[in-house]
């Protein structure tokens, strides 16, 4: 059994032995079992092991009530399933299969956070201590943010829909395969969003299967986003842009949706100065607006946004009186795209350091760098891959032989076939290191 070395936070440690003694103790605790949570669990348990300091089983305890797994929590997967190319159950499966029995599955959700004992209440009131912790919570799409949505998007004869759910995903398809004629409208909202690209995404797709069947002259097509431009990272900006102009898709930049009225088939935006118009719409495509958690706003561990806030490079709470909370993936306040691609730079870092504090009190040199990744779709068989890490500098894959601003069949096969292969094969187990493939990092 691992010994904790008590060196740098031993202030902290001697805190657990305050903490009730009817609650249950382990070593790890992770708050969420979405892709950062299953992998960053795994991750954790097997470093111990590597290292010859194996942990018992249930030392790792896994806090999430969902009854199933998302691939990639709501994420642009559900293009796929909106542009007709898969089932939305492939992209789901019982969450309890997923997790080892070495890992205890805690089905509950966290209600609050206590750092100064260093526990956890879920919302039954069973309280959890810990010696580390790792939250992974995610974000919430806040439905409610837009006027009339959630009555809309219950309606099948609305013309409305959104890849964000998993109740409305297929009905992107279906408005897709029914419009004829008339304007098709797609938005994306300014401020964080799951997978930014993921809004053009089905547009684009939505567009060549209008070409492609014939319908593409009856069918006008909008982008309307609260965005400045058409991506942040200019260099792939600048290639979206382009492709818009050239296949005359009208592009209406801080342009947020506030409001949509089914009856009348009109939508309401907020313009950056303060003024609001009306378009009308055939099909509405809707990315609205997303944020932290509710139970985490206001929370202690939270900034004044409702982000868990960790250095940007070790992942490491920044209050150093909760040097033993670290946190990874949407929910935290790293300043890079919240997608699974991200993930993955991450947890490698997240564990080193947690790995690193639990056996020496002191947290390694391991470091993230922001890289994140965006695959573009922008059509059937083609594929945009956008790389770039911190301060959006490029940090690509495959720059050595190929543009990667260029759409292109092999990146729409990665996407299409092999990232959902490797999701379920190897991220979710922990076996997944970003561009590294399986080989995990040494720092």
């Amino acid at each position: 059994m691992l010994t904790v070395r008590r060196v740098a936070c031993s202030t902290k440690w001697s805190r657990l032995a305050s903490a009730s003694a009817s609650g249950d103790k382990y070593k790890v605790v992770v708050v969420g079992a979405g892709p950062a949570g299953l992998s960053v669990a795994n991750q954790v348990y097997n470093r111990f092991k590597s290292a010859g300091k194996p942990l018992n089983s249930g030392d790792v305890a896994i806090i999430d009530s969902a009854e199933f797994h998302h691939y990639q929590r709501l994420t642009s997967t559900r293009t796929l399933v909106g542009a007709g190319l898969k089932q939305k159950t492939e992209f789901r499966r019982p969450l309890a299969s997923l997790i080892p029995k070495h890992l205890t599955h805690v089905n509950e959700n966290v209600k609050s956070f206590s750092p100064e004992t260093s526990s956890v209440t879920t919302a039954s009131g069973r309280s959890l201590t810990y010696e580390t912790l790792v939250v992974a919570t995610g974000l919430q799409i806040n439905w409610n943010g837009i006027q009339g949505l959630p009555q809309a998007l219950s309606d099948s004869t609305s013309g409305i829909s959104s890849i964000y759910s998993y109740d409305t995903c297929d009905k992107v398809w279906a408005d897709i395969e029914s419009l004829r004629s008339g304007n098709a409208v797609f938005t994306q909202p300014a401020g964080v969003v799951k997978c930014a690209g993921a809004p053009q995404k089905i547009m684009w797709m939505a567009w060549d299967r209008f070409r492609k069947t014939g319908r593409r002259e009856n069918i006008k097509i909008d982008f309307y986003t609260g965005m400045p431009t058409m991506f942040s990272v200019k260099k792939y900006s600048d290639a979206l842009n382009a492709l818009r102009v050239e296949r005359n898709v009208g592009g209406h930049f801080q342009h947020n949706l506030v409001a949509i009225d089914p009856a009348n088939h009109k939508a309401t935006f907020s313009k950056s100065d303060g003024s609001k118009i009306d378009v009308d719409y055939t099909m509405l495509h809707v990315t609205p607006p997303m944020g932290p958690l509710d139970f985490l706003k206001g929370s202690p561990i939270a900034d004044s946004a409702g982000w868990v806030t960790v250095d940007q490079g070790t992942l490491q709470h920044t209050k150093p009186e909760y040097a033993n909370i670290f946190a990874l993936g949407d929910c935290s306040s790293l300043p890079t795209s919240k997608t699974a691609a991200a993930i993955t730079a991450q947890a490698p870092v997240l564990t080193e350091n947690l790995f690193s504090l639990m056996d020496t009190g002191k947290i390694s040199n391991a470091r993230y760098d922001g890289y994140t990744s965006c695959p573009l779709l922008t059509g059937y068989g083609e594929l945009m891959l956008a790389e770039f890490k911190y301060g959006l500098e490029l940090k690509e894959t495959f720059s050595s032989f190929v543009d990667q601003s260029k759409s292109r069949r092999l990146f729409y096969h990665l996407k299409k076939d092999i990232f959902p292969a490797s999701y379920w094969n190897f991220m979710v187990r922990g076996q997944w290191f970003g561009t590294r493939g399986i080989f995990r990092p040494r720092f």
